[in-house]
């Protein structure tokens, strides 16, 4: 059974920082790539990062460069999004995905195109 476990969301103030991470299980870790999107009230979902396994490659929206990194922990078959200098924009449900590492190519509806979901985490920014 696929299995994406996501955990670390939380409240935090403006200008903080908080680290999702998500536990995989039930798929090989090392074929897959894996990220996150997230989804805010009344908005559109959003392909926040994703980070292939197999070769390292990175994507990131532009509405988090330079603040939030993606990285990747194959011996523990988990990912993480560190969030640095947090913004009220940022406050969402961050969501964990999966998909073969080709999504990347999709750029930021990379999420649209893989293959597992897992349930959310809230991030709630306060200003």
């Amino acid at each position: 059974e696929v299995q994406l476990q996501a955990s670390g969301g939380g409240l935090v103030q403006a200008g903080g920082s908080l680290r999702l991470s998500c536990a995989a299980s039930g798929f090989t870790f090392d074929d897959y790539a894996i990220g996150w999107f997230r989804q805010a009230p009344g908005k559109e979902r959003e392909g926040v990062s994703c980070i292939s396994n197999k070769d390292g490659s990175t994507y990131y929206a532009d509405s988090v460069k330079g603040r939030f990194t993606i990285s990747s922990d194959n011996a523990k078959n988990a990912v993480y999004l560190q969030m640095n200098s947090l913004k009220p924009e940022d406050t969402a449900v961050y969501y964990c995905a999966a998909g073969r590492p080709g999504i990347l190519r999709y750029g930021s509806s990379w999420y649209r195109v893989s293959d597992y979901w897992g349930q959310g985490t809230l991030v709630t920014v306060s200003s």
